[in-house]
Parts: C-alpha cells; sequence; structure tokens
C-alpha cells in the first residue's frame, strides 16, 4: 500500500518535521529532531523543520532549530483557528508530518486530532492510542482488562488529594514503602521522586500535582529495566529485548540527558523463554491501546521472583540515533535511516486506508428538519 502513496506524490516526498511544543520535554524534542535533520534520506525527503514554541507557535520562517534554542516566543497570527506565527497564513502543507514532540501536546493526541482536521497524515499513532497511552493510568487499566500484569499502583486525582489528604495516605500504605511518585502525563522522568520514607510521602505527591491533575503512586520493585521496541500497525514488529542499567536509584531526567551514567545493553541478558514471553507481552501492550507506528514498552523484571511486570508505553520514544529505540529496531535489522523512512511510509499508507472508509451518511428521509 505505502508504495502506491509514493507513486502518486512528486519525487521528492515533503516532510514536516514538527518539533518542540510546551511540554516540559521541549529540549529533548529539539534534540530529536535535529538527529532526523541530520540522517534522514534526502533523495526521497525534503525536509521543512516547524518549530513549536513554548507559548505554542509555530514557527516557519528562517532557521526553526536556533529560533527554538534561543527560546523565541513569537506572537500569533491574527488567524484564530490557526496556531501559526504572523506572515506564515498561506504557507504549503507538507505531504506529511513527522511529529517528534514529547510529552503534552504532542505525545497525549492533542497536535495529531488538529492534523485530522487538516486531513494531513502524520507519523506515530492516532488520538485514541495516544491519549490512552500518555495517561499512565488509563494504559494500565487496559492492560489489566487484557490479562498483562503491571506495576502495583494507586491513581490519584488532585481534587481527592486536596479534600481527603488522610484517606488517600491510608489507601498508599497498602503499597508499602519505598514507593515511586510520578505524574500520570508526563514522561522522561520528570517529576518523579522515589519515596523511601512515609514523612517523604505527601511532599512527594504534592510536587507531582504541580505538573498535572492525576498522579501515580507505584510500588518501588527491585527490578531489572526492560525495554522493547515495536514499529507497525495491525502487523507489527517487535524488537529484541534491551536493558537499561541504571547507574543511580532510578534513571533520572539528569542521567537520561545530561549526566549520562547509566547505560544499556542490547539485546540483554535473557532467557530464550523470558525474551519470548517478553516479545508477546510487548505487541499486546502495544495492540491492545491500538497503538500504530512507533512504540517503546517498558517493564520491570523482579529480581527476586523473575515477575514481569509491565510499566508504560511510550509512543513517541527518543529517537536520536543514540536513543534505546533506534538501537532496539536495530536488533531487527532496521537500521535508523531506514526506521525513519518507515515510519513515513506506514503515516501515508494509514491515510490511503482512511481515504476508503464511508464519511458521510444519508437517511434519505427528511426526519432532521426542523418543523
Amino acid at each position: 500500500m505505502a508504495s502506491k502513496v509514493k507513486q502518486s506524490i512528486s519525487a521528492r516526498i515533503r516532510v514536516g518535521l514538527l518539533f518542540g511544543g510546551e511540554s516540559p520535554e521541549h529540549e529533548v524534542s529539539i534534540a530529536t529532531a535535529r538527529s532526523i535533520a541530520d540522517v534522514i534520506d534526502r533523495q526521497r525527503f525534503d525536509v521543512q523543520p516547524i518549530g513549536v514554541a513554548r507559548n505554542g507557535v509555530w514557527l516557519l520562517h528562517g532557521d526553526a532549530f536556533a529560533r527554538l534554542t534561543a527560546g523565541e516566543q513569537p506572537a500569533r497570527g491574527p488567524l484564530p483557528y490557526l496556531p501559526l506565527e504572523a506572515g506564515s497564513e498561506s504557507a504549503q502543507l507538507p505531504d506529511v508530518f513527522f511529529i517528534v514532540i514529547h510529552g503534552a501536546g504532542g505525545e497525549d493526541g492533542r497536535i495529531q486530532g488538529y492534523l485530522d482536521l487538516l486531513g494531513r497524515p502524520y507519523t506515530g499513532a492516532g488520538v485514541l492510542a495516544l491519549a490512552a497511552g500518555m495517561d499512565k493510568w488509563i494504559a494500565r487499566r487496559i492492560w489489566q482488562s487484557v490479562g498483562l500484569t503491571t506495576v502495583p499502583f494507586l491513581g490519584i486525582t488532585e481534587g481527592r488529594w486536596r479534600e481527603h489528604p488522610r484517606d488517600v495516605m491510608d489507601d498508599v500504605g497498602a503499597l508499602g514503602i519505598p514507593l515511586f511518585v510520578k505524574p500520570a502525563n508526563l514522561g522522561s522522568s520528570i517529576g518523579v521522586v522515589k519515596v523511601k520514607s512515609a514523612d517523604a510521602l505527601a511532599p512527594a505527591i504534592d510536587q507531582a500535582f504541580q505538573f498535572d491533575r492525576r498522579v501515580l503512586v507505584d510500588t518501588a520493585i527491585d527490578a531489572r529495566e526492560i525495554e522493547l521496541g515495536v514499529l507497525g500497525g495491525d502487523e507489527v514488529l517487535v524488537s529484541a529485548p534491551g536493558e537499561v542499567l541504571v547507574a543511580e536509584e532510578f534513571y533520572t531526567f539528569h542521567d537520561k540527558y545530561v549526566g549520562g551514567k547509566s547505560s544499556t545493553k542490547v539485546p540483554a541478558d535473557l532467557s530464550a523463554a523470558q525474551a519470548d514471553e517478553l516479545r508477546r507481552a510487548a505487541a499486546l501492550a502495544f495492540q491492545s491501546l491500538d497503538g500504530y507506528g512507533m512504540g517503546r514498552v517498558d517493564f520491570f523484571l523482579c529480581r527476586k521472583t523473575g515477575t514481569l511486570y509491565l510499566n508504560e508505553i511510550n509512543f513517541c520514544p527518543g529517537f536520536t540515533s543514540i536513543s534505546m529505540y533506534p538501537k532496539l529496531m536495530e536488533t531487527v535489522g532496521v537500521p535508523y535511516v531506514e526506521l525513519i523512512a518507515r515510519l513515513i511510509d506506514l503515516a501515508l499508507a494509514r491515510r490511503q486506508q482512511e481515504s476508503t472508509k464511508v464519511k458521510n451518511f444519508s437517511s434519505g428521509s427528511h426526519w432532521f428538519e426542523q418543523r
């Protein structure tokens, strides 16, 4: 299907590389987009970097990378339904958008819904999968419904925490100590706190609510961190498992992107049976959320019991050439440059499939007319 799409488009597909955004993961997104722009196949793709400033305005003029790095927040144009900076209102739409906005706004389905309204294909999952996958609380409930074992957790809403803090603390007590407290809708370990004493719990919950109105409290498991990459749609390609060898108490934002003390091992040292179980669980986790395009599925493997716990899924994982997801996909014969191309082809194929569906319905009567 993808080959037919490619033949119907000009010699080079115009790719709008959409990055930045309003979330705390703005800087991570810039790094990801730079990496893609550096290596994408320019024989096939004509790349247009589109930066989204921290105030939500889309930058289409000049060097989008330099402007975002400098922290520009330009004024929005005069058209209220367009997020473009002034002077970009007549800009031509690209053939396909490559979305690398991490966190809220780009990884929760909001931009994808807007692009659906524009009728433009985009890489990655659709609105449903992104919204469910971004919210770790909802994702885990769905996974539990299909028989997957998740990390023991408690979900807390801000309203309940403010009104009934003692009841919440009593409920959390059943999980024991130590615990992890985290915003339900954030990535890159931002806002995550490891709680090692009861008196540190309430401040950690308060901090997490600075980032989100929904918070998770997880049992802290002494475990190996295992990750797998998934690529595809109805049929998926699942990578070999990789392992994050964590240097600190957990894989923090600073360690991921600044300090770099932790390392990864791909493939991980696991038995064939463990690897098979992980691949099956990763595929089910991806497909049960209606995943599409790419996803990195993260597990904990308990050191004491060997129990496998599903932790979370990331439908817009770190995507530099040295990030875990591209490394994982190399284990199944998909190098970085080809991975970029496959995601674009998948985006175009999905749009073509959607174009064949009936959008309108008429009953053949006038029952709905006002009388």
